[in-house]
């Protein structure tokens, strides 16, 4: 594990134990540290200049969240991606897209079509540039802003939760082209829908993209 490639990231206002928290997360969803790497914590601590306590604080709460695993053997590691519970998040994205996209249609944010649109176009030349990291994190990204514009940080958290575990799961099992055309092209029917139609419009188009996407990955999975 090089820790120094993204130790590098931290921000300034935050406690040590956040401050390590936070890297550590970014590590994985980008899979710099990939699925069942082994965590050394004394390596951390000097990457990072602090004690075993914030190291450890950070660890205990990744492993909350289920993104670290403690094993006997082994000790703390990345936790695997279960390619089974896809199925589940996708069933999961399903029932609460529909609902989040609305209620960012009613917020009534002025810059969430304009920031919609600039990930959009930036996942387009990605696409172009055969990208897959890029337009793995470009569609966080969009989602993201949707999740944060409906007013709830509930909403906001589950989704970045469910985001995180399709992230890592591509680390796995990358989408094809067409998969990514076909996001791309629901991606703008969602920026449409803001542009021109009701709440309910932005929500019927957030959750036809979502059972799109979910009867795709149970077709690829056979």
């Amino acid at each position: 594990m090089n820790a120094q490639t993204w130790a590098g990231r931290l921000p300034v206002v935050k406690s040590k134990a956040g401050l390590v928290y936070d890297s550590l997360r970014a590590a994985i969803a980008s899979g710099e540290l990939r699925p069942g790497e082994r965590i050394n914590m004394e390596e951390l601590g000097r990457t990072f200049g602090v004690s075993k306590i914030p190291v450890r604080e950070a660890v205990k709460r990744l492993e909350s969240e289920n993104l670290l695993t403690s094993r006997v053997h082994t000790g703390m590691t990345v936790t695997e991606v279960d390619p089974e519970e896809i199925r589940g998040v996708y069933l999961a994205r399903q029932a609460i897209e529909g609902l989040v996209a609305r209620l960012a249609a009613e917020g009534g944010d002025a810059l969430l079509v304009d920031d919609l649109t600039t990930a959009h176009e930036a996942m387009l030349r990605a696409m172009e540039e055969d990208d897959e990291q890029a337009l793995s994190r470009l569609n966080t990204e969009f989602h993201r802003r949707i999740a944060a514009a409906s007013g709830y940080r509930v909403l906001a958290d589950v989704t970045e939760q469910l985001l995180l575990t399709i992230q890592r799961y591509r680390l796995i099992i990358p989408r094809r082209d067409a998969d990514w055309r076909s996001v791309l092209a629901e991606h703008e029917a969602v920026i449409e829908a803001l542009r021109t139609g009701g709440p309910e419009a932005v929500a019927d188009a957030a959750r036809a993209h979502t059972t799109s996407q979910a009867r795709r990955e149970a077709e690829a999975r056979g």
